[in-house]
């Protein structure tokens, strides 16, 4: 038989500070945590190579899309539900205590893993860059400063995360504005982007679906404005606007930037020229951030490629801060239920989750150091492995968010309509099922986990032993995280507050 065990404790202690953000503030945070340069940097030169070329554009639009239906309903459920580990508590009301548990455990996964791999492209970066240190040296210099902005309070966080995210829109728009007035070589060309046909070119298991598979991995991080419901001035009010706000943001953005990069290289080249722009020491794609930087010299000055090389850094570290804030609420909303070690709710005198943001500083030093002790490459191994880990953790939970609104919203009817409730939830479980399956299909391709003799681009799920590890893993978590929960004999008030209630 279960058992009900409370476990009071001051609320001064365990309960975030209220009150601290709006609408703005949360953009901030989700928008930072999308790392937008780095995303039109490093993923869209591949999609256009290795996916369906000038229609790269369109595959971004066309995801963005199908979060912007996500947010539908996860913007109601937020009309319900407020808590600092939204996911968990989300799923928790709609499809059981149980699951909603098992995959908070998920949640935290990703959000890890994201955050490794940052810092092992922050570090490798530097480390290339600057050198005088090695990269897990750099590594660690931005995990101190990371972990000690967490500390202080969750605004102190938002501006900064302002400050850098505001100069690295301007510096992505600009660019793109001055392209697209240009009109490049061939001049605008909207069909040879947006075109269904042409995005939709080689098949969802050819080009198309590595495109769409790349789009996915962009937009990690938009789905964390619910995370912060309780620091906000108005949770029912800040969560939905915010997160409406976020996705319109990235996509726009996204899409913009892609259909401005394939306008200044041609749309019937833009294979070719990408390819030769980000070939290093002739192997192709070795510097996909070549490709932009060259469009901002080219389009705006050698000054916008000096600057976007300074941002591409400063975008890594906002993440790192955006990331760092997502695991350590988890943590928290874990440790207040009794899900976790319970010092794990405690927050410290300005408001912040200080006991979880430190032992997510501890989770994530200790793998850094250990991809430093056993020789491994920072961009290689720490960024390809952790961020395709992330990215599939994400969709999965995701996924079982929009069966849970529709669940939840069949049992307890109110004001919100049925597009709110069933349409727009139905519609976009499908695009992120189809989603996660291109993911974990091209998982090879996203994390460089390619077995022997394989060709990623003809040949989906050729993956090798750690491919199938990492593809797995967040499968894995969510069934023992799940059977966890079910055998657990001791049932905590404040879980069943957060989860059930």
């Amino acid at each position: 038989m279960t058992t009900t065990r409370s476990t009071p404790q001051s609320d001064s202690q365990s309960t975030l500070h209220t009150g601290r953000l709006g609408v703005i503030g949360i953009v901030f945070f989700v928008v930072a945590a999308a790392a937008p340069l780095v995303g039109m940097t490093g993923a869209v030169p591949v999609a256009i190579v290795l996916g369906n070329g000038a229609a790269a554009p369109g595959a971004y639009l066309v995801v963005g899309l199908t979060l912007l239906l996500f947010s539908v309903g996860y913007a109601a459920m937020s009309q319900r539900v407020t808590n600092a580990g939204a996911f968990f508590a989300y799923i928790g009301r709609g499809l059981g205590r149980h699951l909603g548990s098992a995959s908070a455990f998920v949640s935290i996964l990703a959000y890890l893993a994201i955050q490794l791999a940052i810092y092992g492209f922050f570090g490798g970066l530097l480390g290339a860059q600057v050198g005088l240190l090695p990269w897990w040296a750099w590594s660690l210099v931005a995990w101190a400063a990371v972990t000690l902005l967490s500390l202080l309070s969750v605004e102190v966080g938002a501006k900064v995360l302002g400050v850098l995210m505001l100069l690295e829109l301007l510096a992505l728009v600009v660019t793109s504005v001055a392209i697209l007035a240009d009109g490049g070589p061939e001049g605008v060309n909207l069909w040879a982007s947006f075109n269904p046909a042409a995005i939709l070119a080689g098949g969802l298991a050819g080009s198309a679906g590595i495109a769409f598979a790349f789009a996915f991995a962009s937009f990690i991080g938009f789905e964390a404005t619910a995370i912060y419901g309780e620091e906000s001035k108005d949770p029912k009010t800040v969560v939905p606007r915010a997160t409406y706000l976020a996705v319109a943001v990235i996509t726009v953005l996204f899409a913009l930037t892609a259909f401005a990069m394939v306008t200044g290289m041609g749309a019937s080249s833009v294979v070719e020229k990408t390819v030769e722009l980000s070939t290093l020491d002739g192997v192709p794609l070795a510097d996909p951030a070549a490709v932009l930087f060259s469009l901002a010299t080219q389009y705006v000055g050698p000054w916008m490629a000096t600057v976007m090389g300074i941002l591409v850094l400063s975008s890594l570290f906002a993440g790192l801060l955006a990331f760092q804030n997502a695991a350590s609420r988890y943590l928290f909303a874990l440790g207040r239920g009794g899900a976790l070690p319970r010092k794990l709710s405690h927050v410290n005198g300005r408001g912040a989750p200080s006991t979880a943001s430190l032992a997510t500083s501890v989770l994530t030093g200790v793998v850094i150091a250990a991809f430093a002790v056993f020789r491994l490459d920072p961009v290689l191994n720490l960024f390809y492995w952790f961020s395709g880990l992330a990215v599939v953790a994400i969709v999965l939970i995701e996924i079982l968010v929009c069966v849970a609104v529709v669940a939840f919203f069949r049992r307890n009817a109110g004001h919100e309509n049925a597009f709110q409730t069933v349409i727009a939830p139905v519609l976009a479980t499908i695009g992120l099922v189809l989603g996660e399956y291109l993911l974990m299909s091209r998982f090879g391709l996203l994390a460089g986990t390619v077995a022997a003799d394989v060709d990623p681009t003809v040949t989906p799920w050729g993956l090798s032993p750690i491919g199938w590890v990492l593809v797995f893993l967040p499968f894995v978590v969510l069934l023992a995280g799940y059977l966890h929960s079910l055998l657990s004999k001791t049932e905590n008030e404040d879980l069943v507050r957060d989860v059930l209630s």
